[in-house]
């Protein structure tokens, strides 16, 4: 009996430990300190940690410095490029890539040139020297000389060159490597996915990609399992203008991944009339498309309808087909793209049908946001300048309309069939903008001072209103229209260098600690929505202030009853803002917190109109979107309902947010007996 017991009790701290859930890493103080000193941008004070004997610390402090992007601590992070711990060497790389220091760059390529082990910290070096080279050491990406296997090193080449080719640093060779890294082996994935996904930016270099990419691009269209690798060779083909590309992009067009099919339909080609003859009236795939369930696919054909020149011979006949067309297409952003379709096209003598069906429809359809596109659509008509002005200046209902109506006139005031005899009427409409303080129209009516081409003399009474209305904001909730007001003052008075936004804006919401800590590793919340279910899981380790401030926040009910103001199809789907309009925010605004977590599908991140004005807008990403790494916070990831995420529309509704409790842990199993 005595040794039963002693065997019961020796076993019952290992059942304990495999209960417990994972240890809070900010229990720990001496981590609270290193995200206190990133939050409040104090890099002298992280900078001793860099050299702490405890490996945790110095990662974290690279991390922390990652989200500082402060140069001056560029020195003391290249010696942790040979720590002997691959997170510290990881996490150092990362921050270099942030700061974007050419003096990193030979330190970073002679750790290339040595072995490293583990693959993380080898990519990461690779994708911090693409953020470091220059035009004229661009090629240190192929050329130096590489510890390791192809296969070991081609995920961080690869996607290094992605890194260079955002930032315009690709020559015809990047091309050329590109290509060879796009035909690695199917186990090679990252590499391939990189490799595509660079393939979609290098700018200037189409006829590179035609003489050398095409072979390769047609086949892994065709045959690659990975659909993001697929989308990526579509989106590049688009930029080959040879007919086997576009042949090719028109049999995409039935991919079975629908990511896959927007992609191709994104970038069909249609230069000229010859080439869209037939699109409407035929079954030809795009227009095909315009009723797919899918309102992401339905909508991205609507666009490429959009920008479809007409032949202006047959404009006549075409018209009453193209209306006929909208009103039998179910969703109603593609339904309201094809009537500003109609109105665009339309001669004179038809132009007040088509917008007198594009005002009824704007009566009697209750959805705001609807009533935003047809807005929009009547913009392509200036004898609409009179409703458009009036719908501006709504002070009650849905914020969306009166803001969407400013734009359309915006839109009109830039088209050359703007008569001249209204430039004094759209001048009193900018003043009447700024005299409001509606944050949507500010930022609308600051960017159309700044074109002069809409307004080509801007009089001193218009910088005085401009000041006004940039004075009146209250800071830090409304940093948007003050940047846009700012920028537009700064552009039309000369000013020598850009004026910083105040000092301490945003700093005023510090990182609530007893909210972080009352968040478990692993803490889920669950959206409900007009769509269906969606649960996240909070990255409370990596974005301690994000998921505080989003804790507090599902806590009150903020989000419940908020749209989804903003989708872009096989982009994000945007929401959290309590105007609705994609310009509304808290009294507060965050930190960036830019830690080493990349933006695969279903990522979700805080929106934000520059480096540290995150509030409580989010987004969810329809597929991998690695051109916002580094720049836009990560605070949480979907792990069930991507695809309740990739049927949301603009208009959708968070009926509740919630926090779920915490999943027990399995009881450890007894071992068995021998």
């Amino acid at each position: 009996m005595t040794r039963f017991f002693r065997l019961l009790l020796g076993l019952l701290p290992l059942a304990a430990l495999a209960q417990a859930p994972p240890a809070h890493p900010y229990a720990d103080a001496v981590r609270r300190r290193i995200a206190t000193a990133q939050d409040e941008r104090r890099t002298a004070a992280l900078l001793p940690y860099l050299t702490d004997k405890n490996s945790a610390y110095r990662a974290a402090a690279a991390e922390a410095l990652a989200s500082v992007q402060d140069r001056a601590a560029v020195p003391a992070l290249l010696p942790l490029l040979h720590d002997a711990a691959p997170a510290v060497r990881r996490a150092a790389a990362y921050a270099l890539g942030q700061a974007g220091d050419s003096t990193a760059v030979p330190a970073l390529s002679q750790r290339l040139a040595q072995p490293e082990a583990n693959a993380l910290a080898r990519r990461t070096a690779y994708e911090a020297l693409s953020r470091c080279v220059t035009r004229h050491s661009v090629a240190q990406l192929w050329q130096p000389k590489i510890a390791g296997a192809d296969s070991a090193t081609a995920p961080g080449r690869a996607w290094g060159l992605y890194r260079a080719a955002l930032r315009g640093l690709a020559p015809a060779e990047a091309v050329s490597q590109a290509t060879k890294l796009l035909g690695q082996p199917k186990q090679v994935l990252a590499a391939r996915q990189g490799a595509s996904a660079a393939l979609t930016r290098m700018r200037g270099q189409d006829s590179t990609l035609a003489r050398v990419a095409l072979p390769v691009l047609l086949k892994a269209l065709g045959s690659d399992p990975d659909y993001f690798v697929r989308a990526n060779c579509a989106t590049a083909l688009g930029r080959v203008a040879r007919p086997v590309a576009a042949s090719t992009l028109v049999s995409a067009t039935i991919d079975a991944d629908f990511r896959v099919r927007i992609a191709a339909l994104r970038v069909l080609p249609c230069n000229k009339p010859s080439e869209c003859r037939g699109s409407f009236g035929t079954a030809s795939v795009v227009q095909g498309a315009l009723n797919k369930p899918l309102p992401q696919e339905s909508f991205t054909a609507a666009e490429w309808l959009l920008r479809m020149p007409i032949d202006t011979i047959e404009i006549n006949k075409k018209v009453a087909q193209i209306v006929k067309t909208a009103q039998g297409i179910s969703h109603w952003r593609s339904r309201a793209a094809i009537l500003q379709l109609a109105l665009r096209h339309a001669p004179a003598a038809q132009r007040p049908a088509v917008a007198d069906t594009i005002r009824r429809r704007y009566q009697r359809t209750g959805n705001q946001y609807e009533k935003a596109a047809l807005l929009t659509a009547l913009g392509e008509d200036p004898a609409q300048f009179d409703f458009l002005a009036q719908e501006a200046t709504l002070t009650t209902g849905p914020s969306v309309v009166p803001g969407t109506a400013l734009a359309a006139l915006v839109s009109m005031r830039g088209s050359k069939n703007f008569p001249a005899a209204r430039a004094a009427d759209f001048a009193a409409a900018l003043r009447r903008a700024l005299a409001g303080g509606d944050v949507a129209q500010l930022s609308t009516a600051a960017e159309a001072y700044a074109d002069p081409k809409l307004v080509p003399a801007p009089q001193p009474a218009d910088l005085g209103a401009l000041r006004q209305a940039r004075d009146k904001l209250k800071l830090p909730s409304e940093i948007e229209p003050w940047i846009a007001l700012q920028q537009t003052l700064d552009k039309l008075e000369k000013a020598p260098t850009p004026t910083p936004v105040p000092r301490g804006t945003a700093s005023q919401h510090p990182i609530d600690w007893a909210v972080v800590q009352s968040v478990p590793v692993g803490q889920r919340v669950r959206f409900t929505t007009t769509q269906g279910v969606i649960e996240l899981e909070l990255k409370v380790a990596e974005s301690p202030g994000a998921v505080a401030s989003f804790v507090s926040l599902v806590r009150q009910h903020f989000y419940d009853g908020l749209y989804f103001h903003r989708v872009v199809p096989n982009f994000v789907a945007q929401g959290g803002d309590p105007r609705g309009d994609g310009s509304g925010s808290t009294p507060y605004t965050l930190r960036s917190e830019l830690g080493p977590l990349v933006y695969g599908a279903g990522a979700v991140g805080l929106a934000s109109a520059g480096k540290d004005t995150e509030s409580c807008q989010f987004f969810f990403t329809h597929q991998p979107t690695p051109h916002l790494d580094g720049r836009y916070p990560i605070f949480a990831q979907v792990v069930s309902g991507l695809d309740v995420v990739q049927r949301l529309d603009i208009g959708d509704r968070i009926t509740a947010a919630t926090l779920l409790a915490a999943r027990p842990t399995p009881p450890a199993r007894a071992p068995k007996k021998k």
